[in-house]
């Protein structure tokens, strides 16, 4: 399996109304160190309707300003409707809606 189908994969398993970082990704993957390359796949995502690219922040809680599918306000209203709160800075609170994340709630 590639890495960039490792993470899709990852991905997947990311529930509606949780987020987590690239980081995340890249160390469930094997490879901490590989948050952009995880950024780069997820911007070539083969299924964006079935890998669940919005679900993905930085290691801060805000939303990707080059969110591959339509921008950082799609994003947010993708993230809304899975009743995940974006505040008007868009930052995810990742203490309430992270998900594998180190030292977080699951």
């Amino acid at each position: 399996m590639t890495f960039f189908e490792q993470v899709y994969e990852v991905l997947k398993q990311v529930p509606p109304g949780k987020v987590t970082t690239y980081g995340t990704i890249a160390r469930l993957c094997g490879r901490p160190r590989c948050s952009r390359a995880v950024g780069y796949a997820l911007h070539v995502n083969p299924q964006p309707g079935v890998i669940p690219c919005h679900r993905v922040v930085n290691r801060f809680g805000y939303l990707s300003g080059g969110f591959a599918f339509g921008g950082i306000d799609v994003q947010k209203q993708l993230l809304e409707q899975e009743h995940v709160a974006v505040n008007a800075d868009y930052r995810v609170d990742l203490a309430k809606y992270g998900w594998m994340i180190p030292n977080q709630k699951a």
